[in-house]
C-alpha cells in the first residue's frame, strides 16, 4: 500500500526536527519573537479547525472565506516561529524550503479532491478565495446549501453550511486541533531548557 501524503509529511518533517533540537541554539530574545509567530499560526489554525468540517462539508465561512488553506497557512507561521525560536537563519531556511516542497503538493492534492467531492460548489470558490494570501473581503457563496458529499449516502448527508457557519470547541476538539497546542508547548518548552543549559541566563 503505498503511503498517504500526510503519512509522507509527517515522516518528511522528521529530517528536520530531530537536527533542529540538536544543534538550535536558542536566545531569549528568539523564544519571544519565535512565540508570538506560532501563536499567531496557533491561533490561525485554531479557528480553522473549530470551523472546518473535513469531507462531509464545503466549509467557506470562518478564516475559509478569506483564504482556501488557513490550517496550511496557520502551520506555516507555528513552523516559522518554533524555528525562528532556534537562534539561527538557517532553521527557517530549511523550514521553507521543506514547506514549498511538500505542501505544495498536498494542496494541489487537496484542491483536486474537494473539486470532486463538490463539484457544483468548488470551482467558484477556488476562483475567488486565494489559497494562501487571504483577500481582505470575506467570500459570499450561494445562498442555497451547497451540495453534500457525493461520497456520503443519502441517508447520512447532510446540508453543507452556508457562511453563517461558526466556530465551535467541540469541532475544534473533534479535529484534535489540542495536539499541535501541546505541540507547540512542548516545543517551546524544550527550547528553553536548551537556552537555559547552554547560557545560564535563559
Amino acid at each position: 500500500m503505498r503511503p498517504t501524503l500526510r503519512k509522507i509529511r509527517l515522516r518528511a518533517v522528521w529530517l528536520i526536527v530531530v537536527p533542529f533540537f540538536l544543534f538550535a541554539r536558542p536566545t531569549t530574545a528568539s523564544i519571544v519573537v519565535g512565540s508570538v509567530i506560532a501563536l499567531l499560526g496557533l491561533a490561525l489554525r485554531g479557528w480553522a479547525a473549530g470551523t472546518i468540517h473535513k469531507d462531509e462539508h464545503l466549509t467557506v465561512s470562518g478564516p475559509y472565506a478569506h483564504l482556501r488553506h488557513p490550517l496550511y497557512v496557520g502551520s506555516l507561521a507555528l513552523g516559522i516561529g518554533v524555528t525562528v525560536a532556534g537562534g539561527s537563519w538557517i532553521w527557517p531556511t530549511l523550514f521553507l524550503l521543506f514547506y514549498g516542497a511538500v505542501y505544495t503538493r498536498v494542496m494541489q492534492e487537496e484542491g483536486r479532491r474537494l473539486g470532486e467531492l463538490f463539484p457544483a460548489d468548488f470551482p467558484s470558490y477556488s476562483a475567488e478565495v486565494p489559497a494562501l494570501v487571504p483577500r481582505l473581503r470575506p467570500y459570499v457563496g450561494p445562498t442555497r446549501p451547497a451540495a453534500a458529499s457525493p461520497a456520503r449516502t443519502a441517508s447520512s448527508a447532510s446540508p453543507a453550511p452556508t457562511t453563517t457557519a461558526r466556530f465551535a470547541w467541540r469541532q475544534y476538539r473533534r479535529n484534535r486541533e489540542w495536539e499541535a497546542a501541546l505541540g507547540t508547548a512542548a516545543a517551546f518548552a524544550l527550547l528553553a531548557v536548551k537556552g537555559w543549559l547552554g547560557s545560564g541566563t535563559l
